[in-house]
């Protein structure tokens, strides 16, 4: 069991040590990519580069870690600590700022529409359109819901019928009684 868990803690410091060397391979690949990136093959040497590294035979990452970046790690540790630590306080500070920004500009926008919005709101319920007699004619037009209890109301029977054909229900169902025939309906085509 104890080989077990040396094995897996080897593996471990392993690729932590991989991964540190690419990432710090990819930030001096970015800073240094003009002068570097014409060279020929530099693509495939790149690529012979990073499975050196893998490659478990070589141990590549072991002897270029232990090599190159562990003694300046050794010795610049603590400054390098708290370089991490100030750029993580400055990230947040950069984070309140510009969230605080952005909500403050959010909640000034959302109330300019809602005021906006009140104003139309209110332009349109101050004027009325302009063709409102033709609306409240049209309106005057249509015929009201029928009762429940399937009698006609009195503002009904004093409408006059539009000049479209209306249906004149004969022998409807009143106050519980069954038609003799399930649609019984006389169509009337005068014009009054």
């Amino acid at each position: 069991m104890v080989e077990k868990k040396r094995v897996e803690m080897d593996e471990l410091r392993f690729w932590c040590k991989y991964w540190i060397l690419v990432a710090f391979i990819t930030v001096i690949e970015r800073i240094t990519y003009i002068f570097i990136s014409w060279l020929p093959l530099y693509g495939e040497m790149k690529l012979g580069f990073f499975i050196y590294l893998w490659y478990p035979k070589t141990k590549g990452t072991n002897f270029v870690y232990d090599t190159f970046l562990r003694p300046y790690m050794a010795e610049h540790e603590t400054e390098v600590d708290r370089k991490i630590m100030e750029l993580r306080a400055r990230a947040w500070d950069v984070f309140t700022h510009y969230w605080a920004n952005c909500s403050e500009m959010g909640l000034a926008k959302f109330l300019e529409m809602f005021q906006y919005i009140a104003g139309q709101t209110a332009k349109f319920n101050q004027g009325k359109p302009a063709n409102s007699k033709k609306y409240e004619e049209r309106s005057s037009n249509i015929p009201p819901p029928p009762s429940p209890n399937g009698l006609r109301s009195p503002m009904a029977r004093n409408r006059r019928p539009s000049t479209l054909s209306h249906i004149n229900f004969v022998d409807s169902p009143r106050f519980g009684q069954q038609p003799d025939s399930p649609s019984t309906y006389e169509f009337d085509n005068n014009n009054d």
